[in-house]
């Protein structure tokens, strides 16, 4: 009996995907962490000027981008996206060839 090189296929592929979404939870852990960190250090130091917020803006943003790309909620660079370039760079390929070959 063959094996079944696509169930294999599938398995890995689904084993990336849960160590995209285990690497975000850890990503939002150590985000949170350091948030309330940043907030009790900036609180103790200059309680009137609230500058930890900057830093949990700017992180926010990635950890944001981190999980849309971890649960493949992604409004810019897609599947469908990825898969048109694919086939634009296939075929632009295919192009050069046969233009070398003439």
């Amino acid at each position: 009996m063959e094996p079944d090189y696509n169930e294999e296929r599938r398995y890995h592929q689904a084993q990336k995907k849960v160590k995209e979404i285990k690497d975000f939870y850890q990503h939002l852990t150590i985000f949170i962490l350091i948030t309330i960190m940043l907030l009790v250090v900036n609180l103790m130091t200059s309680p009137e000027y609230l500058w930890f917020i900057w830093c949990v803006l700017g992180w926010g943003v990635g950890v944001l981008f981190h999980g849309l790309k971890a649960f493949g909620v992604s409004p810019f660079f897609n599947k469908e996206w990825e898969e048109r370039k694919i086939r634009e760079f296939l075929e632009k390929e295919k192009e050069s060839k046969k233009q070398t070959w003439k």
